[in-house]
């Protein structure tokens, strides 16, 4: 019988009562601000994090997971017995923490030959963020629970991110513009005419699909976005940040827009607000796949 292990890293932003609940492994990005370096989900809550983000002179910085830490994780699985594990990594396109993952999968075969008949390393490229991964990690887990094949949980995965769209609006574009998600002149402008830009991946890469001006035109926009590409009656997720309200209200029009419930809601860790800020609302969806 199979004994699968599913692993992901911390910009999975699942929350701690879904990763201990389904004992899902998941691997911690360093954080570095100023000459200190933290540990994502360890050192401080997601809450935390906003003040430190906040009152940082520097925009905090991330540090890929390196492959010597793969391969130690690696050896602590095989150790304790499992027989397959599912990685689902962060977007290979914004870190070389996928990367380090295969390498890490191909130096560990070369150490342990002997691994080699009973236990697979399965890695799998989420090409998404926060929990446009974490959400379907957390289904995998449930899955591996209730007996499915490693075949059968990667397939699910591979399923989701082929239609896995992740659509958010900062309010406020100063991290955006720091962190390159959106020009500095763009950003200049949007702030001097009070634009909000709504913001998507598409290969990868960030776009800027769609400009609101002001703050309450953010939720609406968002949510005629997800009505109009969403796939029918298929799970969707919210993700919200330091703002409370935010996140109530674009629950409760969620509800009422598709007649259900968000299969996950949370908010965004210090991986993720790096890059986006900590004022923001979102929405990950399955969209219908172009033709």
């Amino acid at each position: 019988m199979r004994k699968i292990k599913i692993v992901t890293d911390s910009a999975c932003d699942i929350p701690k009562e879904l990763e201990e609940r389904y004992g899902i492994r998941i691997l911690p990005f360093a954080i570095i601000v100023g000459d200190q370096s933290y540990t994502e989900r360890k050192d401080f809550t997601n809450g935390e994090f906003y003040q430190i983000l906040a009152t940082s002179p520097k925009l905090p910085s991330t540090a890929q997971y390196t492959a010597m830490q793969f391969l130690e994780a690696y050896e602590e699985i095989w150790q304790e017995g499992y027989t397959d594990l599912i990685y689902t990594s962060i977007n290979s396109k914004g870190s070389s923490t996928y990367s380090n993952s295969l390498m890490a999968r191909e130096e560990f075969f070369e150490t342990h030959p002997e691994a080699k008949e009973g236990f697979s390393i399965h890695i799998v490229d989420s090409k998404s963020y926060t929990i446009g991964y974490g959400y379907p990690v957390v289904e995998a887990a449930k899955k591996a629970e209730k007996g499915a094949s490693p075949a059968e949980i990667v397939a699910y995965l591979e399923d989701w991110f082929a239609s896995c769209r992740i659509y958010f609006a900062p309010y406020t574009l100063e991290f955006v513009k720091r962190s390159g998600r959106v020009g500095c002149a763009a950003a200049f402008v949007g702030e001097l005419m009070g634009l909000k830009p709504i913001i998507t991946f598409e290969d990868g890469e960030s776009k800027t699909v769609a400009k609101v001006r002001g703050d309450k035109a953010v939720i609406p926009a968002l949510l005629k976005i997800a009505q109009e590409r969403m796939i029918p009656h298929t799970p969707y997720c919210i993700i919200g940040g330091s703002v409370q309200e935010y996140i109530d209200t674009m629950d409760a029009e969620a509800r009422k827009a598709f007649g259900y419930a968000s299969s996950m809601t949370t908010t965004a860790g210090a991986a993720i607000s790096i890059n986006a800020g900590y004022r923001i609302i979102g929405i990950i969806i399955k969209e219908k796949l172009k033709k």
